[in-house]
Order: C-alpha cells, then sequence, then structure tokens
C-alpha cells in the first residue's frame, strides 16, 4: 500500500467517525420526542390528536427535506447542510415551549426543528460516506454511523427524561434544541472531499478505463432510471412500514406505558433500551451486508418485527415486558439502514447516492407520518392502540415479503 493510499482510507475512517457523533446528535434529539407529548399537552391543553398531527407533519418534514438537502451536498458537498440543520434544530425545540396554538405548534416542533434534523441525517451522512470508501466497505461504514444514531436515542432518552424530571420540560426542550450546536465544529471535518477522492478498490482500476469513455450520468438520469425500476419501488415499499413502526413507537410508545399505569420512566427506559440495543444490531447488520444478500437481511429484519408485536400483545404488561420488547425491537430498529442504504449504492451507485436515498427516506417518512398520526386517532376514538398494533403486524409481514422479489446480484464467494 503506498502513503498516498493509507492516507485516503484513514481520512474516510476519520469522516465516518465525525458523521457518526453528528449522527448521534441529530438523531437523539428527534427520537426523544415522545417524552414531550404529555408534558406539552398538560402545559397547552392542544389535545394529543393534535400534538401527535405536529409530530406527525415532523415526520413528513424529516423526509421530505433529505432528497433536497442530498441534492445540496451531492453537488457542494455536506458541510453547510449540517450547519443549517444545526440552527433549525436549536430554533425550532427552542420555540416550542412558547407557542400558543396547535398551528404554531406544527411549525416550530414539526417543520422548523424537524427539518434541521434531516439536514444532519442519514442521507446526507451516508451519501458522503459512499464516495469516500471502497464498495465493500460502505456497509460497515453504514451500519457505524447507523450506530451513532442509536446510541444518540439511548443517550437522549434517558437525559431528557431526567431533565424532565428535575428541570421541567421546557428546560428540558431547550437543552435538547441547543446540543445541536455542537454538530457545527464536527460539520467542518468533513470538509476537502475532493482529498480523499481517489480510488481506494483495486478492482475499479478496470472500470475507470471504461468510464474514460462513457459519457458521465446525469443528476436526472439517475433519478428517472431508478423511479422507473420495480426494485425501487420495492424496497421504498418495505421502507414505508420500517418509518410507520418507528414514528408509531417514538410517539405513542410513552402513551402505551402510561395506559399499562407505568410511570414515565419505564417509557424512556425502553427508548433507551432500543436505542443500546440497536448499536450492536446496526454494526451487526453493517457486517451482514458484505456477507449476505441484501434483501433477504432485510426481509427477516421486517418478519421479526411482526413476531416481536404478537409476543408483545399475549405477554402481560409489565415493565420487564417492556425491556424485553425494546431491546428485541432495538435489534432492527434503524438496522435496516445499512442493508436499505447499501441496495442503493449497488444497485445504482454512489455519484447521487443522497438524492436517491433520500427519496426513499421520504417514502419511509409518509409512513412515519401514519404511524405518528394515526396512533393519536386511535387512542382519541378507542381508548388505546390496539389496532395500530395489528396494523402494524399485517405491514411488517407485508414489508418482509414484498422485499423478495427486489432484482440483486448473487453474492460472488470471496477468494482470498
Amino acid at each position: 500500500m503506498t502513503p498516498a493510499k493509507a492516507k485516503v482510507v484513514v481520512s474516510g475512517w476519520h469522516f465516518v467517525a465525525a458523521a457518526a457523533v453528528i449522527m448521534l446528535i441529530t438523531t437523539g434529539a428527534r427520537q426523544c420526542a415522545g417524552l414531550f407529548v404529555s408534558p406539552i399537552n398538560s402545559a397547552s391543553g392542544f389535545g394529543i390528536v393534535n400534538i401527535s398531527f405536529a409530530l406527525a407533519i415532523g415526520q413528513l418534514v424529516w423526509g421530505s427535506v433529505q432528497p433536497v438537502f442530498g441534492m445540496f451536498a451531492d453537488r457542494h458537498g455536506p458541510v453547510w447542510v449540517i450547519v443549517l440543520g444545526a440552527v433549525l434544530i436549536t430554533v425550532g425545540m427552542g420555540a416550542t415551549p412558547f407557542v400558543g396554538s396547535p398551528l404554531m405548534l406544527v411549525m416550530t416542533f414539526g417543520v422548523i426543528s424537524a427539518a434541521g434534523s434531516g439536514a444532519g441525517s442519514f442521507s446526507i451522512l451516508l451519501g458522503a460516506a459512499a464516495k469516500r470508501l471502497a464498495a465493500e466497505k460502505r456497509g460497515m461504514a453504514a451500519g457505524v454511523i447507523n450506530a451513532g444514531g442509536s446510541m444518540g436515542q439511548f443517550v437522549y432518552a434517558r437525559v431528557a427524561q431526567t431533565l424532565i424530571e428535575h428541570l421541567g420540560w421546557v428546560s428540558a426542550m431547550l437543552s435538547v434544541g441547543a446540543s445541536a450546536i455542537l454538530t457545527i465544529p464536527l460539520a467542518f471535518l468533513l470538509r476537502h472531499e475532493e482529498e480523499v477522492a481517489p480510488v481506494l478498490d483495486p478492482k475499479d482500476h478496470a472500470r475507470s478505463a471504461a468510464k474514460a469513455i462513457v459519457p458521465p450520468s446525469s443528476l436526472l438520469a439517475d433519478v428517472k432510471k431508478a423511479l422507473a425500476d420495480r426494485s425501487f419501488w420495492l424496497l421504498a415499499a418495505g421502507f414505508f412500514t420500517c418509518g410507520f413502526h418507528i414514528a408509531f413507537l417514538v410517539v405513542h410508545l410513552p402513551g402505551e406505558v402510561a395506559l399499562c399505569g407505568l410511570k414515565a420512566s419505564v417509557a424512556a427506559n425502553s427508548l433507551a433500551l432500543i436505542g443500546l440495543f440497536n448499536v450492536a444490531g446496526s454494526l451487526i447488520a453493517g457486517w451482514l451486508c458484505s456477507r449476505m444478500r441484501l434483501k433477504f437481511l432485510l426481509s427477516a429484519m421486517y418478519f421479526s418485527r411482526a413476531v416481536l408485536v404478537v409476543i408483545y400483545l399475549f405477554a402481560p404488561h409489565t415493565p420487564l415486558t417492556f425491556y424485553l420488547f425494546a431491546a428485541s425491537l432495538g435489534a432492527t430498529w434503524l438496522a435496516t439502514i445499512p442493508p436499505t442504504a447499501g441496495l442503493i449504492g449497488k444497485l445504482y451507485g454512489p455519484r447521487y447516492f443522497a438524492t436517491l436515498f433520500g427519496l426513499v427516506i421520504f417514502v419511509h417518512q409518509v409512513g412515519g407520518f401514519f404511524g405518528a398520526w394515526l396512533g393519536g386517532l386511535a387512542l382519541q376514538r378507542f381508548g388505546d392502540y390496539h389496532w395500530m398494533w395489528f396494523a402494524d403486524i399485517v405491514l411488517a409481514t407485508g414489508a418482509g415479503l414484498i422485499n423478495l422479489p427486489i432484482r440483486e446480484a448473487r453474492l460472488v464467494p470471496h477468494m482470498a
């Protein structure tokens, strides 16, 4: 290995570490939102449906901004996108305690802060990583960055609940929002992407010769190619279910815990356990991405969620049940990201990855909108979440099936 090549590899993994910490902060701030639902309702009287709707809009906004910010990052780099995101999170969460109407709650908690979280999230960070690392390293890099987001959920759930209990929900929300400023110095570690652009994979030398006589693709052409591909829509449809599942639990798990007569700390501990166990789940998923076909990995994850929800419904609803349920769910919680990102990279290449993955994330968040909003409607209409759990089982089973026909090349056995 030449000195120049060694420098490239080190720089790439330093980038991955910085991106993982950014994900820790932006995801942690977003995934603890459910802990504020009851305090906001008690303080404002807006009602669970209005608050759920604001968070549901946040799911849509978080997804819809990612292809937009992804296009900018693909062309100009991720630094200023992440800086903008930090400002939006801080402003949005800082203004939320002082709003006077459900509409303003939608604007601050549902639009501004959610847009900020999207600016420092998966499509931007994974897209930049895909351009820095060889193809066989991208799955592991996605797992590491994703694990950062999961650790954020673990850390922020406990910290936010502690702040709510000791300082009140207003101080807790202001503190969570202000923590986003920490992503700004990290963002500047992601500069000078052109310095780490040389090819890392020796196999790419042959491909580079072919590219010399093939006109480079355009963003519009690659997007059209993906949208015309059945595999893209099958992948996105499965990811819709992932969004429904995650948003429902992030927003309404504290409400489910309260309906069972348990303390709010049980909900915070459960959300933290989901994040903690997904650190391991994300790393394992990233490792498996180079060892098995990605569509089979995704199918197994979705089927497992359906099974876990069925077990939960028949189990006694004690703190131990919630903790075991959370730990089991955590194994696949955001671990769907590495194989989903890997399939995007395998099918369409890294050049416009942030844009294409952003489009898939948007579909994920359409599912998130329905998971958050319908949960509030179900609670108001039926007094519990049983119909949401049944819907989750059906959707997870469907997602497991719909990933199987995705076009994916068989793994080539590695030769030493």
